[in-house]
């Protein structure tokens, strides 16, 4: 059974395309369309919005391909210090290069990189190096000179003007960057001075999916943005200067309105007053609550997203990469929601597929770990640990045979060959974990594969876990996380640790 959809793809790229035609028609000269959010794999949006494609904004790119040209920021401060994209596991200098990958993939080229707030960091300038070894051309753009207050000198040719000018080709400018803080704003705002310097009558708009801007302020799809962003501290709120301007509720974030009467005063000093917006809303062009068919499948959707950014925050926070404000936030979220954590399907079967380790292998609790998934049509598999493979390889194998109508008693893996497999790691490679993690089960699966019809028949069914949701009762380790991340898994996690040793592998 497929998932409900509660998102029109069609629909949403026929108003979106038209939308952003209509904005550039406002100008005379170009159009600098920052682009916030993931301009690839936004898997956010496509677990709040069941239906959204998750590269439709590419596909939207594609469409306009003869019009738009793309300049790609990334904040030096990223590079520096190597800053990771969660969904990934990847650093942002590496998301910048994937995400020129893939823009090329789609017939769609990079016309430029722009390091943002650089200030001489090596790693920085050997980033450059090696995207100038590629033929791409790459700008430097210092901290802007005044910024926010000083708007004479942010104004002027000691703050915008001292960035060099990107030359560009369509009059549609798409910027964009791999997260948040990359500097998009600075770079459309520094462009859009030089071109009135030269007589060129631009403009800006944003390109925003999140928050939703014509649905309620609670709506759930509103709060799952303020979940994803708790560790930013973004706030929903209705748009006062909307609200003043056209007696109209629109919802917007905290950060676009605080900066937008910074942002008027700039635009104002570069156009000399011609403003053509009343509110940080009139910027935006997105379409995407038009697009919504069904708002009950999105509600639900909305809701179990908040409760998997709890559990992802929870995760966060015991490794150290974050502090405990996002969960609390997160918690007050679920409250006003009326869910809880265990309102997620798989997390209950996972704690009690643990519950059964305990039992027969009487084994300590740190080592005893459960998994659980729910399947598109709604039904639970279980796996748990044991001396060969882990919760998550076990899970895996469980579900392939469920799926291709394998009786239980039939094995997958020759128990022989994980035994020699358990040895090597153990008695010659000197590990203290043998039994195999996901990874090595799926390889080890792959070769099985080769000579045994049952098991090639069971792993062409890998395919069909992509958008299924899983839970573990414990931290996974790294060949498990990673090889559920390669299956395109929603994962979510208890926070307890698997073992006590401090390192895992």
């Amino acid at each position: 059974m497929i998932k409900k959809v509660g998102f029109d793809n069609n629909k949403y790229l026929q108003e979106q395309s038209e939308a952003i035609l209509e904005r550039i028609n406002m100008f005379e000269g170009k159009l600098y369309l920052e682009f916030g959010g993931k301009l690839l794999y936004d898997y956010h949006a496509a677990r709040v919005l069941p239906g959204y494609d998750p590269n439709i904004k590419v596909k939207l790119l594609k469409k306009l391909k003869n019009k738009i040209d793309i300049i790609l920021c990334i904040y030096a401060g990223d590079i520096e210090k190597g800053r990771i994209r969660g969904d990934f596991g990847i650093t942002y200098d590496v998301d910048a290069l994937k995400l020129i990958d893939d823009l090329r993939s789609y017939g769609l080229d990079v016309m430029a990189v722009v390091i943002t707030r650089f200030n001489n960091q090596p790693q920085v300038i050997n980033f450059k190096k090696k995207l100038e070894a590629r033929n791409i051309k790459v700008y430097l753009h210092s901290a802007t000179k005044g910024y926010p207050t000083d708007v004479d000198t942010i104004v002027s040719e000691e703050g915008y003007g001292k960035n060099s000018y990107i030359k560009t080709k369509n009059r549609i400018i798409v910027v964009t960057g791999p997260g948040p803080g990359s500097g998009k704003l600075a770079t459309c705002l520094s462009q859009f001075y030089h071109d009135y310097k030269k007589g060129i009558e631009s403009g800006y708009a944003k390109f925003e999916t999140f928050p939703i801007w014509n649905i309620p302020l609670k709506h759930p799809v509103n709060l799952a943005y303020e979940a994803a962003t708790a560790d930013l501290g973004d706030i929903n709120l209705i748009d006062p200067f909307h609200l003043k301007a056209y007696k109209k509720t629109a919802v917007n974030y905290n950060r676009d309105i605080e900066v937008f009467p910074v942002l008027r005063s700039i635009l104002s000093k570069i156009t000399e007053g011609h403003l053509p917006y009343k509110s940080p809303t009139d910027m935006g062009v997105s379409r995407a609550g038009f697009a919504i068919v069904d708002d009950k499948i999105v509600k639900e959707a909305s809701k179990q997203e908040v409760i998997r950014r709890y559990f992802r925050h929870k995760y966060e926070n015991i490794l150290g990469i974050s502090d405990e404000k996002p969960v609390e936030k997160i918690m007050l979220l679920m409250e006003e929601l009326d869910i809880k954590p265990e309102d997620r399907k798989a997390v209950i079967p996972a704690r009690h597929a643990v519950s059964g380790v305990r039992r027969k292998t009487k084994t300590v609790p740190q080592i005893s770990c459960g998994a659980a998934i729910e399947l598109k049509n709604g039904k639970i598999i279980t796996g748990k640990n044991s001396s060969l493979m882990s919760a998550s390889a076990s899970l895996v194998l469980n579900t392939i045979k469920v799926l291709a109508r394998i009786p239980d008693k039939i094995h997958l893996l020759s128990p022989n060959v994980l035994k020699n497999i358990a040895n090597l790691k153990k008695d010659i490679l000197g590990l203290k974990l043998d039994n195999l993690d996901l990874q090595e089960t799926l390889i080890t699966l792959s070769i099985s594969a080769a000579t045994n019809p049952t098991a090639e028949t069971a792993m062409e069914k890998l395919k069909e876990l992509s958008g299924c949701e899983v839970h573990l009762t414990h931290i996974p380790r790294p060949g498990d996380e990673m090889g559920l991340r390669r299956l395109k898994v929603n994962l979510t996690t208890d926070s307890i640790f698997p073992t006590n040793n401090l390192y895992m592998l």
